[in-house]
């Protein structure tokens, strides 16, 4: 006689499904979005990229900042611009 077997998942891996799903929002790229604001990610828009970079200096990732792979790449060469130009600072200044 057959007997079905009855596949166990763990708890663990049911958790990790429901955490995925729970609260995955969708993330859109804010220069895709809008064509006009394509042109303000410039490197002396100072005020846009700082919202880029965090209070340590450092870029945000695009599946943090939402940003499409295009965008990510204009963004970062912009962020080094202003930061050789002097507008954004390389490092806090902590320690």
């Amino acid at each position: 006689m057959a007997r079905k077997v009855k596949l166990k998942v763990s708890t663990r891996i049911l958790r990790k499904k429901a955490r995925r799903s729970s609260y995955a929002t969708v993330k859109h790229c804010r220069f895709c979005a809008n064509d006009a604001t394509e042109h303000s990610l410039d490197f002396k828009n100072a005020v846009l990229l700082r919202t880029f970079v965090t209070e340590r200096g450092k870029i945000l990732p695009s599946r943090i900042s939402g940003n499409c792979a295009r965008h990510q790449r204009q963004l970062t060469s912009e962020i080094k611009c202003a930061r050789t130009m002097a507008l954004l600072p390389f490092a806090s200044g902590h320690r």
